[in-house]
């Protein structure tokens, strides 16, 4: 006789699924959507705004590209599927699930402290990275540099070439540091942050309301009182900036 198999469903807070749900990476095949999500605002899904947005923006080339901070996304195979010879760094070690692209190099290194020739990059993407810069405590940073964010700028901008793009995504709010997670970019600070730089195009998002991400205007993204203290992503709430760059100083 076979044996009968019973289900006991166990409910979960919203805020313990999406943690697990982050953690095992989710399931983009299934043939349902996944509720929307509920509750507080929180940063759950952020990067799929983000790494959506620089695919979107990713100009075509046959040029060479330069991904910092790459993390675990797919931003430097995806440039290289555009037709880049693409230079990816991160501080910790790469995390990919592919074989090896021949024209994608991936690097375990500090920015801060690396020689990149003069010129030489088309494209940088720069993609929810810059604002750890210098913050000591976390990814191995142990060295603080209250303006490392602003160094690593310079160092990129003048590693790119004459009319070059970067692509920049970064939190945006009121202006503040929480250390050692983030930096927010606002008013004060982000003109700071793309000095020398041109902005060709700029979009907002936030979460107001509810906890699902919307356009919003610059304005209004800038003048968002972020919380960043936890550890816990599904602690923190900021908006998100994502702008074109384009390299107009020396």
């Amino acid at each position: 006789m076979p044996v009968a198999h019973i289900t006991i469903p166990i409910p979960l807070p919203q805020g313990v699924y999406s943690f697990l749900k982050k953690i095992r990476g989710g399931n983009r095949k299934t043939s349902t959507p996944p509720a929307a999500p509920e509750g507080a605002p929180n940063l759950e899904g952020d990067r799929d705004i983000e790494w959506t947005w620089v695919g979107a923006n990713l100009p075509p080339g046959r040029g060479r590209a330069f991904d910092f901070g790459s993390g675990e996304s797919n931003l430097a195979l995806e440039a290289a599927l555009r037709g880049y010879r693409v230079t990816s760094v991160d501080l910790t070690p790469p995390v990919r699930r592919y074989v090896r692209h021949p024209r994608v190099e991936y690097l375990q290194a500090d920015l801060l402290t690396m020689r990149l020739p003069k010129g030489g990059f088309d494209l940088v993407i720069n993609c929810s990275t810059v604002e750890h810069v210098g913050l000591a405590g976390r990814y191995s940073v142990a060295e603080e540099r209250p303006d490392g964010d602003l160094e690593a700028m310079r160092i990129l901008h003048r590693a790119m070439k004459s009319g070059a793009t970067m692509l920049l995504t970064i939190p945006v709010g009121m202006d503040e540091v929480f250390k050692p997670l983030t930096r927010v970019y606002g008013k004060k600070r982000l003109p700071r942050l793309t000095e020398g730089f041109g902005i060709l195009r700029q979009d907002f998002w936030w979460k107001k309301g509810s906890n699902l991400w919307a356009p919003c205007s610059r304005a209004e993204a800038l003048g968002f009182q972020a919380s960043a203290g936890s550890w816990n992503y599904l602690e923190n709430i900021y908006a998100l900036g994502c702008l074109v760059l384009k390299k107009t100083g020396r």
